[in-house]
């Protein structure tokens, strides 16, 4: 089963310091949302958990073994990631920016198969982009974009998927059914999903676990119950919040 280990990891950019020897697990299954004001660093550690900058300290340990030691390659086949912005460097279709995730696992001197197409195909018409194919990105909006970039990443076929506000762009049938029957697929195919949240009440309806960073490097992790308390929170976003019950659920609003 996948496992990604933080060992006392500290991660600043400038002088932000996101955590400060965060030594936790995330484990195949677990569906974690990563909280916290503007520019406290959530990016920054996202992209730290996907080896794409080095931690300031500590290690992260995927799978038994030292991230920054696992080959190029065959870690784009155990992780993926979901900027929060993508601007398209050349021009490509909806189909080529979708195929795009099937590149870790293709050969070096092979394209796409019809298999891959077939699949890319299936995964954007479960985004709703049936039919737009052949349409460039710079056509589409921002929502029908961000479906694109989802379709990839899913397309990737990674054991870990991180995701930096997914929810960008999306209205609200996208956000709860289209996203969230994504994580659910996830979920029980026993991935491991972390996500850096805007949205503190879609991360309640999605996630069982969070990660709060509240500044300076303190850090809170643990299960959704036990940490979404109207005290951690207002704490965490420097205002006061209330918990309302809501069917099995709960939300929060400012007071």
């Amino acid at each position: 089963m996948t496992t990604l280990i933080t060992q006392q990891l500290s991660v600043r950019i400038g002088g932000i310091c996101a955590c400060h020897n965060l030594s936790m697990t995330f484990s195949a299954g677990e569906v974690w949302s990563v909280l916290g004001r503007n520019g406290v660093g959530k990016s920054t550690l996202l992209k730290t958990l996907a080896g794409l900058r080095k931690p300031t300290a500590g290690d992260l340990i995927l799978n038994d073994k030292s991230l920054n030691t696992v080959p190029r390659r065959k870690r784009a086949q155990l992780v993926g990631m979901l900027f929060q912005e993508q601007d398209p460097t050349f021009p490509a279709t909806v189909l080529e920016t979708a195929l795009t995730g099937r590149h870790p696992w293709l050969s070096l001197f092979a394209g796409e198969s019809h298999t891959d197409v077939d699949l890319a195909a299936q995964e954007l018409n479960r985004m709703g982009l049936n039919g737009m194919e052949k349409r460039e990105l710079f056509s589409l909006s921002g929502g029908e974009r961000r479906r694109v970039d989802l379709s990839a990443l899913v397309l990737q076929d990674t054991t870990i998927a991180l995701l930096d506000e997914p929810a960008n762009h999306l209205d609200l049938h996208y956000q709860t059914d289209i996203l969230g029957d994504l994580i659910n697929r996830w979920r029980l195919a026993n991935r491991i999903v972390i996500m850096v949240m805007h949205d503190l009440n879609l991360a309640m309806r999605f996630s069982d676990h969070l990660l709060l960073l509240f500044g300076e490097g303190e850090t809170l992790h643990g299960k959704t119950n036990d940490l979404a308390t109207e005290g951690n929170l207002s704490r965490l976003y420097g205002h006061s919040l209330k918990r309302y019950p809501a069917e099995n659920q709960y939300f929060f609003l400012p007071t």
